[in-house]
């Protein structure tokens, strides 16, 4: 299980280490007096990613909180967490 927890960890970091990267475009971008619809999409995109990233920050804490703890205790509607999850996902697209 460590393992595996890790391997998520390290896959999230490496998220916010390429979404560093792209604030930082946005910076030059902005330095450098670039077009305004180049310095939007590049908005846009650290927009869309960090939108991702808190997508399955978010996820993760319904799984664990609502559903392998609950579950526990017998006390969770598995269906119910899962139709959260999705419109979580789906708000954040």
């Amino acid at each position: 299980m460590t393992h595996q927890l890790d391997h998520e960890q390290k896959k999230l970091i490496n998220r916010v280490r390429r979404i560093a990267g792209q604030v930082d475009a946005i910076e030059r971008a902005i330095q450098e007096d670039s077009d305004g619809a180049q310095t939007m999409q590049l908005i846009a995109a650290c927009k869309g990613a960090l939108d991702g990233l808190m997508a399955e920050i978010i996820e993760d804490h319904i799984r664990h909180h609502m559903i392998e703890r609950q579950q526990k205790s017998g006390g969770v509607d598995v269906a119910a967490a899962e139709e959260l999850i999705d419109v979580v996902k789906a708000y954040l697209k």
